[in-house]
């Protein structure tokens, strides 16, 4: 409400947000509905959705993080693989087609359409570990402040409520997080760098920028550098 201004009041007995009646939202319907009021993709408006805040607002109101678990008990380890779903099955398959290209050129991210039995029969979801996480980094700066998203929106929160979740059915089994960086070793070079970064006060994202590694993977060294620290203390 606060970013439209103006345009947007709530409800107080149903506690919906809702808009007044305005030439603007007149103007705006022909490119959300057809003539029969059927939803489609304002495919002449997406050149403009260049913002993360487009992906921000679309994924916080119909989408999802799942995470699938595989158990290993020989290892005694659970591995965490988080997925990002868009339930878009309103739209057709073709519109989806047009919102997964738009969205891989202008962001970088790849999805890909999963089959579904209701709406049109599809949804987008992310298919690799490094664009889950490329996508909770694009978003994260514009969602961080929305408290009641965070269940799917900050990963080191949605993580903790999975290990405490995991932990209470197998509390000897350790949490490995499925990720594509988990298996490149970092350099004595990189991780001497990151100590000293970290020292002098540098963001985790300043951090990830400069050693060319994602945030995630950053966060997740880091961790692993302070339990060696401490077990020699």
């Amino acid at each position: 409400m606060s970013f439209f201004d103006g345009l947007l009041y709530i409800t107080h007995k149903s506690c919906c947000v809702r808009s007044p009646s305005m030439s603007l939202f007149t103007k705006l319907y022909p490119y959300f509905y057809d003539h029969n009021g059927s939803k489609h993709l304002p495919t002449s408006l997406l050149s403009y959705c260049t913002l993360p805040h487009f992906l921000s607002i679309l994924y916080m109101d119909d989408g999802s993080l799942c995470i699938s678990a595989r158990v290993n008990a020989q290892k005694k380890k659970i591995y965490l693989t988080p997925h990002i779903y868009l339930y878009l099955q309103c739209y057709s398959p073709n519109e989806l087609e047009l919102l997964k290209q738009h969205i891989l050129e202008v962001f970088g991210i790849t999805f890909r359409l999963s089959s579904r039995t209701d709406g049109q029969g599809f949804i987008l979801k992310t298919t690799s570990v490094k664009d889950t996480f490329r996508f909770l980094e694009m978003i994260f700066p514009i969602t961080q402040d929305c408290l009641s998203m965070h269940y799917k929106t900050n990963w080191q929160k949605r993580l903790q409520q999975e290990e405490l979740k995991w932990k209470n059915h197998f509390p000897e089994f350790s949490i490995v997080i499925s990720n594509s960086e988990r298996t490149k070793p970092y350099s004595h070079e990189e991780i001497q760098r990151l100590k000293e970064m970290k020292k002098q006060g540098f963001t985790i994202n300043e951090i990830a920028e400069a050693l060319q590694r994602s945030y995630w993977s950053i966060v997740y060294k880091w961790k692993e550098i302070k339990k060696t620290f401490s077990h020699f203390e």
